[in-house]
């Protein structure tokens, strides 16, 4: 409890002062009431911006990635050889730093002379593409490598629902002359679905929190963040700047409680979902 309280519970409760408040770290907070608030609903186009690529990097990475990590555990789940050597192969990324995820792949995504991927797309006489330096690929570069990193933790997860299902539902539907297609669609979806749910409400809320990507692979210390035309740049990106780089500390507070607010009504979304009865 004391580490929660100095860690969490107290930054929290400043944090929501300061957000109320103008204050650069150096000085002492001015209270200016709703003005911060005020600014980023009205006379801020980049917290729109911000918001704006994140809702489209959310409503990307959190369909596409659960449906291959599905695609995954189903294939894993069958009676196939080195079935734990897959596991560990496609968990991997998980364990690792995301910083060190985002080195690599800026690596990957480098110009043409350097880049990997631009290399095999010369190879196979496709043109290589200005992938973090052209405001159309920066977001979904960094939208393709957060689906790969991402794609073993929900495999697990699914893979643990997929192993909770009861063999003998898959038997009567055997006796009953199902196909494969019929019983994914009739037993394995219905009866995965809390796991799924589940499973989508994390990825969203860690979908809504994007830095690190966006920090590596478009900026650095002492740099803007983004991207070019802040065509990547996220919500945390952007407080990030607002706090650490300009030190407005209590705008920057007042964009994270913003952002707190709109990951807490799409969770209550979810959340209510879950509790619908599901009927099988």
């Amino acid at each position: 409890m004391a580490l929660f309280s100095i860690f969490v519970f107290i930054p929290a409760i400043a944090s929501f002062f300061l957000s109320f408040t103008r204050y650069n770290a150096l000085s002492a907070p001015a209270w200016v009431g709703m003005g911060n608030y005020v600014q980023i609903f009205s006379k801020d186009p980049r917290f729109w911006k911000a918001l704006a690529n994140t809702a489209l990097y959310v409503m990307v990475v959190v369909p596409v990635g659960i449906s291959i990590s599905l695609l995954l555990a189903v294939a894993i789940d069958r009676k196939v050889r080195f079935k734990n050597f897959y596991k560990a192969v496609f968990f991997m990324p998980a364990a690792t730093s995301a910083v060190a995820v985002a080195v690599i792949w800026k690596w990957l995504f480098a110009g043409e002379k350097y880049g990997l991927i631009n290399y095999w797309l010369l190879k196979i006489g496709i043109a290589p593409v200005d992938w973090l330096m052209s405001p159309t690929w920066t977001l979904p570069a960094i939208m393709i490598m957060s689906i790969w990193a991402g794609l073993g933790y929900n495999m697990i997860l699914l893979l643990a629902g997929l192993q909770a299902i009861p063999q003998t539902y898959y038997e009567a539907a055997d006796i009953d002359g199902a196909g494969a297609w019929h019983k994914f669609w009739k037993i394995t979806l219905p009866l995965l679905r809390p796991t799924l749910i589940f499973a989508v409400i994390m990825s969203v809320i860690n979908s809504f929190q994007l830095f690190e990507q966006v920090y590596i692979m478009t900026g650095g210390a002492g740099e803007g963040v983004g991207g070019a035309l802040d065509s990547a740049l996220s919500l945390v990106a952007y407080l990030y700047e607002r706090g650490f780089q300009r030190f407005e500390m209590g705008y920057a507070s007042a964009i994270a409680y913003t952002l707190f607010g709109i990951i807490l009504i799409t969770t209550l979304a979810n959340m209510k979902v879950i509790r619908a009865k599901f009927e099988y």
